[in-house]
């Protein structure tokens, strides 16, 4: 085979497996204002207009994953500026976590036994409502979850800042509500946003409801901002079309 032959075939199987590999993820926004959508440690950041989505894929292996909406921001032509929620260190492109309060999506890819883990988390606390799941539902807990209820509105006064809610943990520290020295329970704080999000995690120890998983190599997802325009619990459909010309590699 020549070397012209072997690049050839070299490029046609990674377009396939690119085309056609799953990890691609799907972020829209159905809200009735402006989100800058953002992604660590795969995707960085993009400003979505209502009704735009964006496109995404993070290779097998990815872990301690998060994609979050920032809220209020104002970004100059080089993509430096400051989000009022969820802010990454004043860039568009995110290379760390926001600043809390900000909803998120958490997901690793391909762990043990070929699975994807995945979740909604209010840990740090909560800003935009969201849904999130496969676009391919499967058996068990691979299916879309969400956290739409009116918890900006409802948010105790002690945990109310500017344009989101923050989580105990964020606003007192400590044992009790970050978890950081051992074991510990809900507080309730923590059962303000459970009680509003139930498969959502309100603190660092909710694993046994908040963790959900999928087959690796065959599961896409899509993450909605504002499901329903609104912050009303519904259900919801996740239909994914992927337009090669903005989908992202990372």
């Amino acid at each position: 085979m020549s070397h012209l032959t072997t690049c050839l075939v070299f490029f046609l199987l990674a377009f396939v497996t690119y085309t056609y590999a799953s990890g691609v993820f799907e972020v829209h926004n159905n809200c009735p204002y402006t989100v800058w959508a953002a992604a660590t440690p795969v995707g960085g950041g993009r400003r979505l207009e209502r009704g735009q989505s964006w496109w995404f894929w993070a290779p097998p292996g990815t872990k301690m994953a998060r994609i979050w909406g920032r809220t209020n921001c104002n970004f100059d032509g080089a993509g430096r500026g400051w989000c009022q929620t969820g802010d990454c260190g004043g860039v568009l492109e995110c290379k760390g976590w926001g600043k809390p309060p900000n909803t998120l999506a958490e997901y690793a890819l391909n762990q043990f036994s070929n699975l994807d883990f995945w979740d909604i988390s209010v840990i740090d606390g909560f800003n935009i409502p969201m849904s999130f799941g496969p676009t391919n539902p499967g058996p068990g807990k691979c299916h879309p979850i969400q956290c739409v209820a009116n918890i900006n509105g409802e948010c105790p006064g002690s945990l109310r800042v500017p344009g989101g809610c923050n989580n105990p943990c964020t606003t007192f520290g400590g044992q009790q509500y970050c978890c950081t020295q051992g074991p510990c329970g809900p507080t309730d704080l923590s059962r303000f946003f459970k009680q509003r999000c139930p498969d959502a995690y309100s603190y660092p120890q909710d694993d046994p409801t908040s963790t959900f998983t999928c087959q690796s190599w065959t599961t896409d997802y899509k993450v909605m901002f504002c499901p329903y325009g609104s912050t009303h619990n519904e259900t919801t459909n996740f239909p994914l079309e992927i337009p090669t010309s903005t989908l992202e590699v990372a």
